[in-house]
């Protein structure tokens, strides 16, 4: 009898779980930090995620590929969506994705303008001929976001200048994230041309100036796309206090992008907000 044939099953599962530990890290690199006092996986739980890893390593070593309608076992009680009264395109849509759902295949859209009738028809006539990685791994699903073949550019554009632009300018936390910036020459009211960090500075001491800012209010943008430019425009309003004292700031706001046709990505370069001094 071996040390291992000792142990219990807690503790044999614990050991195979340090072994498949060593393994990843010796064959993918993999890391594990050790956690928190108190805090840890269950022995079984741990098993299954480092199986799961294992798994998933394996068969991105060597990918396969395969149509989703073959992955679906090509099903033919799907209608074309001309065929399908509005009356019964929700009740198809729901059928279509319960099939998906059982081969661990999901759509979804981001954007709120997308309707079922939409999604119904580029699933059977486009998605089903996309080509998908074809692991076989309990848990996996893979999901496709409409939003990525169809890009919805006014609602992803509004979205952003409302939500990650002007409200992070608004808001008293730091300024320190630009994900949908030009890296250069950008423009902040009167100031021109700056880089990210003059960027960053301008707006970070504008909030510095206060001690708080609350209460604020952003209208929903009404967003033009004219070719390669763009403008969403919109107006604000907010209480700023400095020493007890209360400011009231509102007025307009635009932000400008252009896209950049080589990775098809709209960026920021110009945002103008009335009664704010930078």
């Amino acid at each position: 009898m071996n040390e291992f044939d000792k142990l219990n099953d807690e503790e044999r599962l614990k050991a195979e779980n340090e072994f498949l530990k060593m393994k990843l890290m010796l064959e993918n690199g993999a890391e594990f930090q050790k956690t928190e006092d108190g805090a840890h996986l269950s022995p079984q739980i741990e098993n299954e995620f480092l199986n799961y890893i294992q798994a998933f390593e394996k068969q991105s070593q060597n990918p396969k590929y395969i149509k989703v309608f073959d992955k679906i076992g090509r099903p033919t009680q799907f209608k074309p969506v001309s065929e399908i009264p509005d009356d019964e395109i929700g009740e198809a849509w729901e059928m279509l994705q319960e099939y998906l759902h059982q081969y661990h295949i999901s759509l979804s859209a981001c954007s709120p303008n997308i309707c079922v009738r939409e999604l119904y028809r580029f699933t059977t006539e486009e998605l089903f001929d996309h080509e998908m990685s074809d692991m076989d791994i309990p848990g996996i699903t893979h999901g496709f976001i409409y939003d990525e073949f169809y890009p919805d550019h006014q609602y992803d554009n509004t979205r952003y200048a409302v939500d990650d632009c002007i409200a992070c300018i608004l808001k008293k936390t730091p300024f320190d994230y630009m994900p949908c910036f030009r890296n250069e020459n950008l423009r902040l009211n009167n100031h021109y041309p700056l880089s990210e960090d003059g960027f960053k500075l301008l707006v970070n001491r504008f909030k510095e100036a206060y001690d708080t800012m609350e209460d604020i209010e952003i209208s929903n943008g009404l967003c033009t796309i004219n070719d390669k430019a763009c403008i969403v425009k919109g107006n604000y309003a907010l209480t700023a206090s400095v020493h007890n004292d209360a400011e009231n700031l509102k007025g307009n706001w635009e932000v400008c992008f252009e896209l950049n046709e080589e990775f098809g990505y709209w960026y920021v370069w110009n945002v103008q907000i009335e009664g704010i001094h930078f």
